[in-house]
């Protein structure tokens, strides 16, 4: 049966795994202020990092990984790019003692890009 227009190739399955990926792309972007807290000494300091960070990030992503990205990252760099993100987040998070997040983090994003390539949305 062919599929109808702008399905996603899997199914409930794929619009799943596509909204696990969405709402790491968000954990990260926390992990990111969060960890940016743990920065420099001084309100202002920390309060620069703290917005800093995660919008540094944003704007990575928005550029480089984003599916309407006017330069989006060829594969397979972008299935570097996306996994590193996800990586240095819950590092970030395991370096401010945030260990269980960082684990939990770093398995659901190992999971996702499994996912991704099992149900070829890499290109979603």
């Amino acid at each position: 049966m062919p599929q109808a227009t702008g399905a996603r190739p899997g199914g409930a399955l794929g619009w799943l795994n596509l909204t696990v990926k969405f709402l790491l792309e968000l954990c990260a972007l926390a992990a990111f202020g969060y960890a940016a807290t743990h920065v420099g000494h001084g309100v202002a300091v920390t309060v620069l990092a703290t917005v800093a960070a995660p919008l540094a990030a944003a704007v990575a992503w928005g550029l480089l990984a984003a599916p309407r990205a006017r330069r989006r990252l060829p594969m397979p760099a972008r299935a570097v790019f996306e996994p590193g993100v996800f990586a240095l987040a819950a590092i970030l998070l395991a370096v401010v003692h945030q260990v269980g997040l960082a684990i939990a983090l770093a398995v659901v994003a190992a999971l996702n890009a499994v996912a991704l390539t099992l149900l070829r949305q890499w290109e979603r």
